[in-house]
């Protein structure tokens, strides 16, 4: 089999090892078959879509709404290589999954407005699928509502054409979508469960997503929360591009 890309962001070792081994285990993958790019470490380089079943943009304590002059040099450097990296997804339609942070960087390429007016606490949030949420190949499967959780300062806004909402919910009306066939894009972050979700909001419990004073209340509300329908995204994901075959996403001649 053709392995899959995992592309993260996350500062921290420990979080970022633990990040990789979460998407292993609930996608089925050996830690061989996700190779593992931590693009905040080192430039992604060149891409050799035909090596990989598919691509996994994780989420990321970087934000695309913040102003230019507030990132680091390396946010930076990791926004442009995104963008080179989404020219040639896009023109490809090649199976993409962008989670949290893949629905700004997705949604700001395509021309949507990405700002923090739906931006979500950390919590575990009621997610219900559109008309074409029922009809697509991943989402379809789905219950017509389950809860997933979410932390994130910003969302999309504004939906330009080019983007099929799938989902969305009370308090943040794009919680996922597609653009094209093959690249897909979740606010809600699929990749976690309960025990992953309060060991991350422990970690940043420190960095705007919420008061700290409330992870308590935070942990206890994941505790009662069932998100396990929400990581059927990830399951559908590999499922449906495993077996992909290199020349149904390469360039025309």
């Amino acid at each position: 089999m053709k392995p899959f890309l995992l592309v993260t962001s996350r500062g921290e070792d420990d979080v970022a090892a633990e990040e990789h081994a979460a998407y292993c285990r609930l996608t089925g993958l050996l830690p061989e078959q996700l190779e593992w790019c931590r693009i905040d470490r080192e430039p992604l380089g060149h891409v050799d879509f035909s090596r990989f079943s598919g691509i996994i943009l994780a989420g990321s304590p970087f934000t695309v709404s913040e102003p230019s002059e507030r990132k680091s040099a390396t946010e930076l450097r990791v926004e442009r290589e995104l963008a080179a990296l989404l020219d040639e997804v896009i023109e490809r339609d090649f199976p993409f999954l962008g989670v949290c942070y893949g629905v700004g960087t997705i949604g700001a390429h395509q021309g949507a407005r990405v700002d923090r007016t739906y931006g979500e606490p950390s919590q575990a949030v009621r997610i219900t699928l559109t008309d074409a949420g029922h009809e697509d190949a991943l989402f379809r499967e789905l219950p017509v509502t389950f809860d997933a959780f979410v932390g994130h300062k910003e969302a999309v806004s504004e939906v330009p054409s080019s983007i099929t909402v799938l989902a969305g919910s009370a308090t943040c009306p794009v919680q996922a979508f597609r653009v094209g066939r093959n690249v897909y894009a979740t606010q809600f972050h699929p990749e976690l469960d309960t025990a992953a979700f309060t060991d991350r909001v422990r970690t940043y419990a420190h960095h705007g997503y919420f008061d700290p004073v409330e992870v308590d209340a935070i942990v206890e509300g994941a505790e009662r929360a069932d998100v396990r329908a929400s990581h059927m995204v990830l399951g559908r994901f590999i499922e449906e591009y495993l077996a992909s075959i290199p020349a149904v996403y390469s360039k025309s001649a």
